[in-house]
């Protein structure tokens, strides 16, 4: 018996969990944590179930055509050669561009975040762009945007990476690393036994809140009030770094009675550009110009609060500091107010924002408990204000944006012109949101193929994205899958969203396939790591790597000169070429290198933020000339209808990703069946039991699933799991229906219609609802 071990890394979520694979006679047999790895102290179940998913009888392993009509129970499925599937996909795209332009073809992927797809992300967007389409489909609205680009709009830059070994505090909200993120579980919990004290907002006691110093838990829906009434409190009490936020942020900037900043060309008929505060130390205005990062004379002390009257060219003006506009916009969420619209006590809100402020540094992350929320961007803007009051940020034991290995970017964005790129849909309404990255959503992608608005889209060549499961109820989803004229989908499995394709490309599995990792996320040491993840064996029947089919694909759209003449060793090469790391030095190397420079903290002092004023942006002059608020600000909390009192939110299990995995049987035997999290109290006064089939319905939809009682959810709040559909032959475990009376579909419920203004993203999270006891024998589950 031949036994071989291979060392790279599980790319089965954002985690990367360093890990060994065994190979036993030329079949992988075992995946195992990599301890020597930064991210490799443990392995999920997840990680752990890879030979399940690599010999998974239900896999893809024949490139498929369709031969039946849309829609039909069985799309008769007829195995085609590569060569003529792709041949025949190229010429119906170039048909499609003939006749409606190149946005006619959409493309989409699914998200690095929860899939493997991280090893074909630059790729993919590199094939769509090279053929011109501004169009990809990308969850990211709804899953990374909110920690990777809208603090942009507060930052210049992304949340950057908790240094949690050298922090004092913690800070989790909406982030239930236990099963999203190994790694930074891990992470916490060592610094935990260090010392360091650790603060978690979720309306659920799961995971690391059992830990927590504080765990707050309010109302889904009011986080961004929470955020708010935090700050408050700590401008309030004084608890804040004055210092940082004079000297690093806009906050002392002077904002005219109309919300517009005031500016020199005010006053004396000046520069336009420069922006004017007032010195209480000088007892005079100064002037900053955001082109030199700096006054026009040394400043002694920035005013932060207060009003104060300048003489204009049209009389005198008072005008007020921006951040004693935010601490106005603070003040109205008292800690009584903010106790009634979130659930959370007075003395809470006390102690936490104390600890926040005491116990700094502080490191902080968020994730999909803001992000799939009506008004997430403002959340997360309100959440990054917070922090910013630490002045924690980037330095140690903050945020910090630790130096990774160089790759140059294979996206192929400078590949479309610009022009083109703002046909992007959804940009008009959404020009600072994901549209603005060539990131659309399904809802737009509908309207332009049912209704041709604001142009005609033909063609969807999607690698991965189940959006019949993860997105909330669109109107035409399912007939918009039926009128493209094409409809191409690359995946492990056929899945409810690929039923509807003309074409079903099989995908290599992540084990059968390299990958390349430049930064792992986690500290200085798993930042500066860069690694070429091998592939174990060999692909399974014709399955091919996701990468492999865009290059094929490219180059039968005459489009190989932008994909280095087809030759994958030299993209590669070009991909590592900024770093000066070989993918020889790589592959004799699989435990990856060191390829970064040492880390320089609060980097800012030298170059500022990557901001237009080259400060953190407290007044957001961005949002404001894009007519949205330019503080955070929040409307009256949701009132739940009488007919349905309670809070609905969602979560991930450690069992499964998203809509993966549920046909594996190690998985499926922990979590058989769809649960729906409610307080003891809340089922006794309906009558349900623990394991009992309920109805969970809104005013958008229904769906059934099993109770789980749990003393650690709020008592005004149920939490229900999305992603069923898959059966598990192997323990004859059924699939559940997507639609109708008996459906076990969270996204039935959930309005496709009701989102975010700036980024689009769903208000997962935030409908109200009512859960009902089922009689034996009315669930679906039985009639399987």
């Amino acid at each position: 018996m031949a036994t071989e071990q291979v060392y790279g890394y599980c790319p089965l979520c954002i985690s990367r969990c360093g890990c060994i694979s065994t190979i036993t006679d030329g079949r992988l047999t075992a995946v195992e944590p990599n301890p020597g790895h930064p991210t490799g102290r443990h392995l999920c179940i997840k990680g752990r179930a890879a030979p399940e998913l690599v010999y998974s009888p239900g896999r893809l392993l024949r490139p498929l055509r369709r031969t039946r009509p849309k829609g039909a129970s069985d799309p008769g499925w007829q195995p085609v050669s590569w060569d003529e599937a792709l041949s025949e996909i190229a010429e119906r795209m170039q048909a499609i561009r003939a006749n409606h332009g190149s946005e006619g073809v959409a493309f989409g992927v699914t998200t690095p975040s929860g899939t493997s797809i991280a090893d074909a992300f630059g790729w993919i967007h590199r094939l769509a762009h090279a053929f011109g389409s501004p169009n990809v489909m990308f969850a990211t609205e709804n899953c990374n945007w909110h920690k990777d680009q809208a603090p942009a709009e507060t930052f210049g830059s992304g949340i950057g990476v908790p240094d949690f070994e050298n922090a004092d505090c913690i800070l989790l909200w909406g982030f239930n690393p236990a099963v999203t993120w190994p790694a930074y579980a891990d992470a916490i919990l060592q610094a935990k036994r260090r010392g360091a004290r650790l603060v978690v907002v979720d309306p659920r006691r799961a995971g690391l809140a059992g830990r927590a110093d504080s765990h707050l838990q309010p109302r889904p829906g009011t986080d961004g009030v929470l955020a708010l009434g935090l700050a408050g409190l700590m401008m309030e009490r004084g608890w804040f770094d004055h210092d940082f936020i004079r000297n690093w942020s806009n906050g002392p900037f002077l904002v005219r009675p109309d919300g517009q900043m005031l500016t020199e060309a005010d006053l004396r008929g000046g520069n336009r550009d420069r922006r004017v505060v007032w010195d209480e130390g000088l007892q005079r205005p100064l002037f900053y110009d955001p082109a030199t990062r700096a006054f026009n004379e040394p400043a002694k002390r920035p005013a932060l609060f207060g009003s104060y009257t300048l003489q204009t060219a049209t009389g005198p003006l008072t005008c007020r500091p921006a951040f004693e506009l935010y601490a106005q916009e603070c003040r109205a969420y008292t800690t009584d107010r903010v106790a009634e619209e979130t659930g959370v006590l007075p003395e809470q809100l006390e102690n936490t924002a104390r600890l926040l402020f005491e116990a700094r540094p502080l490191a902080y992350y968020h994730w999909t408990g803001i992000c799939q929320q009506l008004e997430a961007t403002q959340i997360g803007r309100a959440i990054g204000l917070l922090y910013a009051l630490t002045g924690s940020l980037d330095a140690p034991g903050g945020n910090v944006r630790f130096p990774r290995p160089a790759l140059n970017d294979i996206s192929g964005r400078e590949l479309l012109n610009p022009a083109q790129a703002q046909k992007s849909l959804g940009h008009a309404e959404r020009p600072l949101g994901p549209p603005a990255k060539g990131w659309i959503t399904t809802r737009d992608l509908a309207r332009a193929v049912l209704d041709g608005a604001p142009y005609p889209v033909r063609g969807l060549i999607n690698f991965g994205a189940n959006f019949r499961l993860t997105k909330p109820a669109t109107p035409g989803l399912e007939a918009m899958l039926k009128e493209l004229d094409l409809f191409v989908h690359v995946d492990l499995f056929e899945n409810p969203t690929a039923r509807f394709a003309d074409f079903l490309l099989p995908a290599a599995s992540p084990w059968e396939r390299s990958g390349l990792a430049a930064g792992f996320q986690l500290g200085e040491r798993g930042e500066a790591l860069l690694q070429l993840r091998p592939a174990v064996i060999p692909p399974r029947g014709e399955s091919r790597s996701d990468s492999d089919i865009v290059f094929d694909l490219a180059e039968r759209l005459g489009l190989s000169d932008r994909f280095f003449g087809g030759d994958r060793e030299a993209g590669l090469r070009h991909t590592l070429a900024p770093g000066g790391v070989g993918a020889g030095t790589l592959r004799a190397h699989p435990q990856g290198v060191p390829a970064a420079g040492p880390t320089r903290y609060r980097k800012y002092r030298q170059k500022g933020f990557e901001t237009p004023s080259g400060r953190i942006e407290i007044y957001s002059e961005r949002l404001l000339d894009a007519g949205h608020a330019p503080l955070p600000q929040f409307g009256a909390t949701e009132q739940r209808d009488a007919g349905y009192p309670l809070a609905l939110t969602t979560a991930k299990w450690p069992q499964f990703c998203h809509s993966q995995h549920r046909g594996l049987p190690s998985l499926r035997r922990r979590l058989p069946d769809p649960l729906v999290q409610l307080h003891p109290d809340t089922a006794a006064a309906r009558g349900i039991i623990d394991g009992q089939w309920v109805l969970l319905q809104t005013p958008v939809g229904r769906m059934q699933a099993k109770a789980q009682l749990d003393g650690g959810i709020r008592p005004d709040t149920v939490c229900a799991q999305y992603g069923w559909w898959e059966a598990c032959p192997e323990l004859g475990l059924p699939g559940h229906a997507l639609g109708g009376v008996n459906n076990s579909s969270y996204n039935a419920l959930i309005s496709g219609e009701r989102f975010d203004p700036i980024s689009g993203s769903n208000g997962l999270r935030t409908q109200c609802c009512q859960i009902l006891p089922l009689a034996p024998g009315q669930e679906a589950h039985s009639r399987q």
